[in-house]
């Protein structure tokens, strides 16, 4: 399955990447974090499981259970406070 990855603000800053092109056997928005985080350093830090983030697949709010179809866009990304 071909994913398209984005990452946002401090999660693109800690892996030098803002996004990438992933094809992997992968379901869910959930299964393509534990994907990244197997990379271990920087992606392990910045998207293990104690960690608040957010994570969107096609624009829209996703949990880790959201199934994912071939040309999917996953995004993750730090909650956002303002003020």
């Amino acid at each position: 399955m071909e994913i398209r990855i984005r990452l946002f603000a401090g999660i693109r800053e800690a892996v030098g990447v803002s996004q990438e092109t992933l094809h992997a056997d992968v379901k869910t928005v959930g299964d393509v974090r534990r994907l990244l985080q197997k990379r271990g350093g920087a992606w392990a830090k910045a998207l293990a499981e104690g960690r608040a983030v957010r994570m969107a697949c096609n624009h829209e709010m996703a949990g880790a259970e959201r199934l994912l179809t071939d040309g999917c866009e996953v995004a993750f990304f730090p909650p956002v406070t303002g003020g």
